[in-house]
């Protein structure tokens, strides 16, 4: 079975490693732990303003996380998606669960819209959020307060209906 909880510190070093072997190993992103210090205060980078970090477990081991932090104008920044190979698709939805913990997150505390970047060469990424209503964006049309990663060239947005 798996499950959809907030971050514990309990998972910290197998979070790490599970972005960092997705993000290093499978995709060849240039990026490393020194590069990503929000990896390392959770607390501090996403949940001290409002936003919530989750990570999907499966057996005590970290399979998937996401997270949101909350800036200006009611708005949210979706970052940390990431799901391990073995875990993806359909047949699991583990990213769906995520996904969607996080827009119920979104209706609870009055986000009506959330940003992303990615990169381009994640096409399987890319028509996930497509598919859950995101339209892709230009850079210059992101919130002032958007928190740009160096390697992201695709940007997106969702407005989330209240109610």
């Amino acid at each position: 079975m798996i499950s959809i909880i907030p971050f514990e510190q309990q998972f910290q070093d197998q979070l790490v490693s599970l972005i960092l072997n997705i993000q290093q190993l499978e995709f060849n992103v240039p990026i490393t732990a020194e590069d990503q210090p929000d990896l390392f205060i959770i607390d501090d980078f996403y949940r001290k303003d409002g936003g919530e970090f989750w990570v999907a477990v499966s057996e005590g081991k970290v399979v998937g996380s996401i997270a949101v932090i909350k800036i200006g104008n009611n708005a949210g920044v979706i970052r940390k998606m990431f799901v391990r190979k073995e875990f993806r698709g359909k047949e699991w939805g583990i990213a769906q669960r995520l996904f969607d913990s996080l827009i119920l997150y979104c209706h609870a505390n009055a986000i009506d819209a959330v940003y992303l970047g990615t990169i381009d060469r994640l096409q399987a990424a890319i028509r996930f959020y497509e598919k859950n209503g995101f339209s892709t964006i230009e850079k210059r049309a992101l919130p002032t307060d958007f928190p740009i990663m160096s390697v992201d060239n695709v940007f997106c947005k969702l407005s989330i209906q209240q109610g």
